[in-house]
């Protein structure tokens, strides 16, 4: 993750009143078919904060994963190159992007846009998991909460990653079996996740 934090408007729910309504996150919600009302008044939209380093890891991951397509679908290197640069756009842009949408839809639709507090060990982790597509601005903890929320959301990143990417890579090589692009795509994946673990990693470490 980059080693600084932009905190962003957030809105959450507020049971007595439909008042102060965020209009960019009910535009955003309403793509998700998720009404909500607003209470708060800031928090960390993690995509933000996610897109930079997934897109400054593009170059190296292109590289690593055409290297893999190649040795296992015994594809050129031209062919696997452009495989998995579509396919990785594809992800990055769209994947990753809508489930995050999808994630935080779940969040607010469930009473996750309000501040429950961090006193407890069970309130630290709802914070950095169930709290973990927009946090809520506990600024005295951001420093941990931001690093280990970037770790939880790489799990269903990845799944939006190898399925996003699969549907890419197969229309791409028509002519190959199925089952080996899609575990082909899963371990590529696999491989490169663990890479982007040492963003949240690294800076957790260096804060």
């Amino acid at each position: 993750m980059p080693a600084f934090i932009r905190i962003m408007p957030i809105a959450t729910l507020n049971r007595a009143s439909t008042k102060h309504k965020l209009p960019s996150l009910s535009i955003l919600l309403g793509l998700i078919a998720c009404p909500f009302t607003a209470n708060a008044n800031a928090g960390v939209p993690m995509l933000f904060l996610a897109m930079p380093a997934l897109l400054m890891s593009l170059l190296p991951i292109i590289i690593i994963e055409s290297v893999y397509y190649g040795q296992r679908l015994s594809l050129s290197f031209g062919q696997s190159l452009k495989t998995v640069s579509l396919s990785n756009l594809a992800s990055t842009l769209v994947g990753v992007p809508v489930t995050w949408l999808l994630l935080l839809g779940i969040q607010i639709a469930t009473g996750g846009g309000s501040a429950y507090g961090v006193d407890s060990n069970v309130d630290k982790v709802l914070a950095v998991t169930w709290q973990a597509p927009w946090l809520i601005p506990y600024e005295e903890d951001l420093n941990w909460m931001v690093p280990v929320a970037g770790l939880v959301l790489l799990f269903p990143f990845y799944f939006a990653s190898w399925w996003s990417e699969y549907w890419v890579a197969k229309k791409v090589n028509a002519s190959l079996p199925k089952t080996n692009i899609k575990y082909t795509v899963r371990n590529a994946n696999r491989i490169t996740y663990v890479l982007l673990a040492c963003w949240p990693l690294g800076f957790w470490l260096f804060s």
